[in-house]
């Protein structure tokens, strides 16, 4: 027998007060406002950076590598580097600048002053520091960077460093400034420096300041001796890239003693040209180009023969590939110099992923105020160009920090300094004080709450387990 009241009777519904939207904020232009408001900062993305160099025992390392002759009053030395520091990153890249942020809460909480002294006060403190604070500095990123590698679980066997110049011009009378290449300034003064990246994670590895002649020979080797030291220890296999301002006998025996795997845009010169005229050339799977070859030639007062591959492509090509490197009224050639092995088109592609390098140099100098040199004193230029590439690995070392836990090297993005103050550093916040316990609260309408306690467990997680640093993340990135 069917029940008829089964199928027809409507079902109970639940009794419940319904829940009160929530009227909108209206803010009028008769609003009152008044400042009142105590401890609040615009700047609360610097909690986890801050968070971050005091777990990576970043005091230490300054007090214990930092020769500082001139004694500090108003704050100690390591603070006055914090500061600098942290006021790149936020985008204060000049000593001026440092007077917005006298009585800024979170920055004066994390180096634990009232107030910061005034510009002045810095320049001294930046004028005080000889030349060979800039090695210092670098040692310093050195030991950051392999604790970093060790608490984020980074275990690349395989690197690719990129080197690469870029060119500063300047408008005083800065010691060193050099009338030398400048192709945006032609005629004007500059300086030269020298960088080099890494690039799975974007890291700056090495550089300094240079003035606006060529790199010699000795300086080039002499860099490169520094940025094999500073890689972190058990990578295997190094690969590097670097444009045709590094294709001497200098660099390339530097590669090879070192180990290194390397691929170097060639020079246009006239032997070099005749060679490629008699070479034997062969289709290549490129398909903008007009051939590919490979031979073995020896530039003028080279010790031996190296491998040089080669692409041409017909006049005026549609690409957007750069191609300045030999010229002639038939063709135009892409000619490198190499110890790897492969096939002619797969290391062109490789050398291409050079290019990100130039993206990051554009970062350093527009974002991390690389170029705002303070001073006309070469030593003090020196560094303060230190100090900026450290302000822009600390977003290098908080994205390795925040990755997702599969992550590889090819999903790894980088997101650049200027993107990330906008995401996670300019967070509205007020820090306040209860029984004497400082907190910070933030918005409950921050969209990247969830990115942001994420980044800060791990971050709070990190801790010695004996000489080295136990990884707060499971899986560890590879390549």
């Amino acid at each position: 027998m069917v029940n008829s009241k089964q199928h027809s009777g409507k079902p109970s519904v639940r009794q419940r007060a319904e829940a009160v939207a929530a009227e909108p904020l209206k803010i009028r232009a008769s609003t009152p406002y008044d400042f009142k408001g105590r401890n609040l900062t615009a700047y609360g993305g610097l909690f986890p950076v801050g968070t971050m160099l005091e777990k990576l025992g970043f005091r230490q390392l300054v007090e214990e590598n930092l020769t500082i002759k001139r004694r500090t009053r108003v704050m100690p030395a390591y603070e006055f580097v914090l500061a600098m520091v942290l006021a790149f990153y936020i985008g204060f890249s000049r000593l001026n600048h440092l007077q917005f942020l006298k009585s800024e809460p979170m920055l004066t909480g994390i180096l634990k002053v009232q107030n910061l002294p005034p510009q002045s006060t810095f320049w001294r403190f930046l004028a005080s520091l000889q030349l060979s604070a800039a090695g210092q500095i670098l040692r310093i990123q050195q030991a950051l960077r392999q604790r970093v590698w060790e608490a984020a679980n980074i275990q690349l066997k395989e690197v690719t460093i990129d080197t690469d110049t870029t060119v500063h011009t300047l408008f005083g009378h800065q010691m060193g400034g050099r009338k030398s290449f400048n192709p945006k300034n032609p005629g004007k003064k500059s300086y030269q420096p020298i960088l080099t990246f890494l690039a799975e994670t974007r890291e700056y590895i090495s550089g300094g300041l240079h003035n606006g002649d060529r790199h010699t020979g000795a300086q080039i080797t002499r860099h490169l001796k520094g940025v094999f030291a500073a890689l972190p220890l058990g990578i295997e296999t190094i690969k590097a890239r670097a444009d045709a301002g590094f294709y001497c006998a200098a660099a390339v025996q530097t590669y090879e003693r070192a180990g290194v795997q390397f691929i170097i845009v060639a020079h246009k010169a006239g032997r070099l040209l005749d060679a490629l005229k008699a070479a034997e050339w062969k289709k290549s799977r490129d398909p903008e180009a007009d051939g590919e070859c490979d031979l073995l030639y020896q530039p003028k007062a080279w010790s031996k023969a190296y491998r040089h591959i080669a692409l041409r492509y017909k006049q005026a090509p549609k690409s957007d590939k750069q191609l300045p490197l030999i010229d002639t009224l038939e063709y135009r050639y892409r000619v490198f110099i190499t110890n790897m092995e492969g096939p002619v088109t797969e290391l062109a592609e490789f050398y291409d992923g050079r290019a990100g390098a130039e993206n990051l140099i554009k970062e350093s100098n527009n974002d991390a105020g690389l170029a705002a040199y303070p001073s006309a004193r070469w030593d003090m230029n020196c560094n303060h160009f230190q100090l900026a590439m450290m302000a822009y690995n600390l977003n290098c070392w908080l994205i390795v920090f925040n990755r997702e836990e599969e992550a590889k090297v090819k999903t790894l993005h980088h997101t650049m300094l200027s993107t990330t103050r906008l995401k996670s550093v300019f967070v509205a916040a007020r820090i306040h004080c209860h029984a004497g316990l400082v907190g910070i609260s933030y918005s409950d309408h921050y969209a990247e709450k969830g990115l942001f306690q994420r980044l800060m467990e791990r971050l709070r997680a990190v801790a010695r387990s004996g000489s080295r640093l136990a990884p707060v993340i499971p899986i560890a990135l590879r390549c």
